[in-house]
């Protein structure tokens, strides 16, 4: 991932979102050959010539000050997660990509997941891949997935594969289309925070090779925090559940998240929850007995 391409592409699709009306521009009429703002428009907004504008879009400007950054923000209109954004893509430094150590659990963190006990909790590393889950949690997202404690890379389950490449998930989510997006917005915060990752290049190349929906949400360029406060799940075994998801980051392991389901209090959800960790306390015979790779998901879609 290029940070001269990364730029380009945030700041274009946010000057596309824009209408000059939106901002206090008269539209004097005539067609406009790019949806959104001109490039020109919003250089004279933001206080900045317009050839300097073009270089930094085009990421020629690595050493824009933050008053400048502020100001294209500020005519854009960026909330703090996506101004925050594009002053990290504004001031990376490229270094050569070298493949980083396998991400590894720490033994009291996989103690503590499989302390919930019948609460669904997993850990997600920060390529998405699922480092550890309860079996509560396996059952509620990957059921149809053979269970088993994922030690090696190429053999974890990821998150974003399930979502966008495997249907049992699709199936899963009662608004499949909100958790698509939330997970792209996600790997693009991702991405700008580890830039020279080539697991994480590897695995958008290879969402975008395989699904038009996570080529045309990634171009799209979609940057907030992955907050979802309720996921509403339709369960092949015990039905509809709206779930309460907590998302937190593990404060002694960098990159890693633990994700936690809830449901209210004497709630269906709540009794739903319970009938499903009945469910998965035994492995059920008519369980996928194939070892779960990356592929499969591909060849089965």
């Amino acid at each position: 991932m290029e940070r001269g391409s990364e730029l380009g592409e945030f700041l274009r699709a946010r000057r596309a979102r824009l209408r000059p009306e939106d901002i206090g521009l008269r539209d004097y009429g005539g067609r406009r050959r790019v949806p959104g703002l001109r490039r020109e428009e919003l250089a004279q907004l933001a206080g900045v010539s317009a050839g300097y504008y073009t270089r930094l879009e085009q990421g020629q400007s690595p050493n824009a000050s933050d008053a400048v950054l502020d100001a294209i923000a500020r005519t854009l209109r960026l909330d703090e997660t996506e101004r925050s954004h594009l002053h990290s893509l504004a001031r990376h430094k490229p270094k050569p990509r070298r493949r980083s150590r396998p991400e590894q659990l720490r033994p009291n963190v996989r103690l503590m997941i499989e302390a919930f006990g019948d609460v669904p909790a997993l850990i997600i590393g920060r390529c998405s891949d699922v480092l550890a889950w309860n079996r509560t949690a396996h059952a509620l997202l990957a059921g149809h997935l053979p269970y088993q404690a994922p030690e090696q890379p190429r053999q974890r389950p990821n998150i974003a594969r399930l979502v966008f490449l495997d249907p049992h998930t699709r199936e899963l989510y009662a608004d499949w289309r909100s958790k698509a997006r939330d997970t792209v917005a996600d790997l693009r915060m991702t991405a700008a925070r580890y830039p020279d990752d080539p697991e994480l290049a590897e695995l958008i190349g290879e969402l975008a090779l395989n699904s038009s929906e996570f080529a045309s949400l990634w171009a799209a360029h979609p940057v907030h925090k992955c907050i979802a406060p309720t996921r509403v799940f339709q369960h092949p075994l015990v039905g509809s559940m709206t779930l309460n998801n907590e998302l937190m980051e593990l404060s002694h392991d960098e990159g890693q998240r633990m994700a936690v389901f809830t449901a209210g209090t004497d709630s269906p959800a709540a009794a739903a929850l319970r009938l499903l960790a009945d469910l998965s306390a035994t492995p059920r015979e008519h369980a996928p007995t194939r070892p779960w790779t990356p592929t499969a998901l591909i060849s089965d879609h």
